[in-house]
């Protein structure tokens, strides 16, 4: 019966897809918003660490089971990757990254929130794999960039603020601001969520 109850069932795939459209159009808007300036395209992985902690928090608490994490990633890679929007790196990243959330929460228990909230920062760091081709290749992906209709002054400026100190930076902010948006989705959670019976 235990092992049988650990199995996702037909509402936590629905629960699963649901969390997964309210993530993938959080990062659509702030996608958009990357339209305005490549800082803001580049700096995507921080922003949405930081927003999207409490829908993390609300699917692991809801649906306490192996994989859960894995889907909702995967939905979200293949959207991105299915619309053209990025390239297969996105998907490997975010396939890796939720591969080590879902172990860190196997190890430390479904409904621990150190646990939940350390595998939230690797979870957060597959996007990363967004503006990673930058760094990649540069050359071709500029190149593609431009193919598609992207400005060349904007290209450019990609460029001219990309060198590789940045890719650090953007790699860590991701990785610590996870950890307060976590915080943040605990707070919402016990404040608004809890109350209201969703958890």
């Amino acid at each position: 019966m235990n092992q049988k109850s650990n199995k996702l069932q037909v509402k936590d795939l629905v629960t699963i897809g649901i969390f997964s459209a309210i993530y993938f159009v959080i990062n659509l808007v702030v996608m958009i918003s990357g339209g305005i300036t490549p800082l803001l395209w580049i700096f995507m992985p921080p922003i949405l660490s930081l927003v999207c902690g409490v829908i993390y928090m609300l699917l692991v608490a809801k649906v306490q089971k192996t994989g859960a994490v894995l889907i909702m990633g995967l939905i979200t890679g293949i959207i991105y990757v299915a619309t053209g929007q990025f390239t297969l790196v996105l998907l490997v990243t975010f396939g890796l990254a939720c591969i080590v959330a879902e172990i860190i929460r196997k190890i430390t228990g479904y409904n621990n929130f150190k646990g939940n909230l350390l595998g939230y920062a690797f979870f957060s760091l597959g996007m990363v794999g967004s503006p990673l081709p930058i760094w990649l290749f540069r050359d071709s992906f500029s190149q593609q960039m431009v193919t598609q209709g992207m400005p060349a002054d904007y290209v450019a400026t990609m460029n001219a603020a990309t060198p590789v100190r940045v890719l650090v930076v953007m790699v860590v902010a991701t990785f610590l601001l996870a950890f307060v948006g976590g915080l943040i989705g605990k707070a919402l959670l016990k404040k608004h969520f809890e109350k209201a019976g969703m958890v």
